[in-house]
């Protein structure tokens, strides 16, 4: 499923990631360069799977890791209210 962020956040990319505002709270959130792939490739319109796959690929690690990582991820990014 496709990442969205709801309309009270705010995203800029650095030199080691994504920087979320959370500008409703005035929470700032740092993604490192792992979470930043995985939200790029579901806001770009990408799955999990699709998320999954490049993580996997561009670090290197096993599908299985990959998979927790980004369900993990997208579960935080969703309860937080900062996704949807």
């Amino acid at each position: 499923m496709a990442l969205r962020f709801g309309a009270n956040v705010s995203t800029a990319d650095t030199d080691y990631g994504t920087v979320l505002l959370d500008e409703r709270a005035g929470e700032y959130w740092e993604l490192n360069p792992s979470g930043s792939l995985v939200v790029k490739t579901l806001m770009a319109g990408g799955d999990e799977a699709d998320a999954v796959a490049a993580l996997a690929d561009e670090f290197e690690i096993d599908l299985a890791q990959a998979s927790r990582d980004v369900e993990a991820l997208v579960q935080q990014l969703r309860t937080s209210g900062l996704a949807e």
